[in-house]
């Protein structure tokens, strides 16, 4: 073979070897592209995390929804308080203590009334018989907004009476705007009439819901915070005086009175 031959039959041989590389060649410049693509894609991801912050999760609703619910239980509580005879004194009234003693004083034992003298069976004091039938202050006293607003204006100021000075019904129910007799005689604490009291004590040899001498008015027997009197005793000796209840005689000697 001649030396022409020999390179033409070489120069075939490797053909083949350059295609191969050209071929590896390609093959690697494209994983490297797409390598690039890869990062470049991560790269803009990146770019964009950092571009715009996460939303972080508003927390003001709980804390709003915690401060309501403190705020309704607190109210709801001072409420259930503001019934009770210890709010009186507490918040207003220096003059309440020996009002809350009465209120503390057990049905048929002994006790104190409001200007410290004995009685002998507190359920002869209106407020005892009221507590164990299971009302409170409230019951009687319902005071409106301009009342509470008055006497807190006056507690302030120093401008109240110590002891306080007893009231009549008309004075008690001045405020609400109704007759001295409704604070008793209502469809929520005694529905019932004069004409039923009398009926209801028809048998007592006395009997003191007849209007023998005038419509008297139920506090002048009835007493919240001290004993109950006989008003028919000033003038009768045989009226029936009920179990720790006074005669008209022994109430008019009570040291304190008003």
């Amino acid at each position: 073979m001649s030396e022409e031959e020999t390179k033409v039959e070489a120069a075939t041989e490797e053909v083949p070897v350059d295609e191969v590389q050209a071929e590896e060649e390609a093959s690697a410049e494209a994983e490297e592209a797409q390598v690039d693509e890869a990062q470049a894609e991560a790269a803009a991801e990146d770019a964009d995390e950092i571009a715009i912050p996460k939303k972080k999760k508003k927390k003001w609703p709980i804390v709003v929804g915690v401060i309501v619910v403190v705020l309704i239980a607190a109210g709801a509580g001072f409420w259930v308080w503001h019934e009770q005879p210890s709010f009186c004194n507490a918040i207003c009234h220096v003059p309440m203590d020996p009002y809350n003693a009465t209120y503390d004083a057990q049905a048929g034992e002994p006790g104190v009334d409001k200007w410290g003298n004995d009685v002998t069976n507190s359920s002869a004091m209106m407020v005892v018989v009221h507590k164990d039938a299971g009302e409170d202050c409230l019951a009687c006293h319902v005071p409106s907004i301009g009342e509470q607003i008055s006497e807190g204006m006056n507690w302030v100021t120093g401008n109240y009476l110590n002891p306080l000075e007893e009231r009549d019904l008309d004075e008690l129910t001045e405020a609400r705007g109704i007759e001295g007799e409704e604070f008793c005689l209502n469809s929520t604490c005694h529905d019932i009439t004069r004409d039923d009291l009398i009926e209801a004590t028809a048998d007592l040899k006395r009997n003191p819901h007849v209007p023998q001498h005038g419509e008297v008015d139920c506090n002048q027997c009835h007493k919240a915070h001290r004993a109950s009197i006989n008003y028919c005793s000033q003038c009768h000796s045989d009226a029936p005086i009920p179990d720790g209840w006074l005669t008209s005689a022994q109430a008019s000697k009570l040291p304190n009175k008003a």
